[in-house]
């Protein structure tokens, strides 16, 4: 974060943006109870925040753990964003909705990012603006375009063939037809 303190604050209801794109859920296709396809999502999706965030926002994304009788509701830094799972018997929801109104109160601008219509109607004040969660994947995706293009990966060469100069190559093909370099 730079020096200066940033005034605006990006909430994002994660489970809920997850589940509303193709592009979260088909890393984790059949498996929406936790397993290894959905700590897939959770971690591109919270990559995708800090990227999205870049020094603008200060990013926090809000997973529902209401369900998890060991969730406590303690943040944790992941990459830059704050990371909360809601406390055993409190849904993702009403913490986006107490942050947002901490962040009010510090008359800092609030962008939250659901697809969840109570959750919309109850953050929603004159500097609380609200982005669905499709909107916000279609940002993200555009984000990571751009990325891609400014910073193409290299080419990388896999085989010892690709990998040694051609006089080599031609050495060892002899070496391997005839028995001898």
């Amino acid at each position: 974060m730079p020096a200066s303190k940033l005034t605006r604050v990006l909430l994002v209801d994660g489970y809920n943006v997850i589940r509303s794109s193709d592009y979260y859920r088909n890393l984790s296709p059949d498996d929406f109870s936790g397993g290894p396809g959905y700590n897939a999502a959770r971690a591109k999706l919270i990559a995708d925040v800090a990227a999205f965030a870049q020094g603008s926002y200060e990013p926090t994304v809000v997973f529902d753990g209401g369900g998890n009788p060991e969730s406590r509701c303690d943040p944790r830094q992941v990459g830059g964003v704050t990371v909360i799972y809601s406390q055993a018997g409190t849904e993702a929801d009403q913490v986006i909705e107490k942050l947002a109104h901490r962040a009010l109160a510090k008359d800092l601008e609030v962008l939250v990012v659901t697809s969840d219509e109570a959750t919309q109607w109850t953050v929603l004040h004159d500097k609380v603006t609200r982005m669905s969660s499709a909107a916000f994947v279609a940002e993200i995706e555009i984000v990571n375009r751009s990325w891609q293009e400014r910073n193409p990966s290299p080419k990388v060469k896999s085989t010892l063939g690709e990998r040694i100069d051609a006089q080599t190559l031609t050495k060892l093909m002899d070496w391997a037809r005839n028995g001898r370099p």
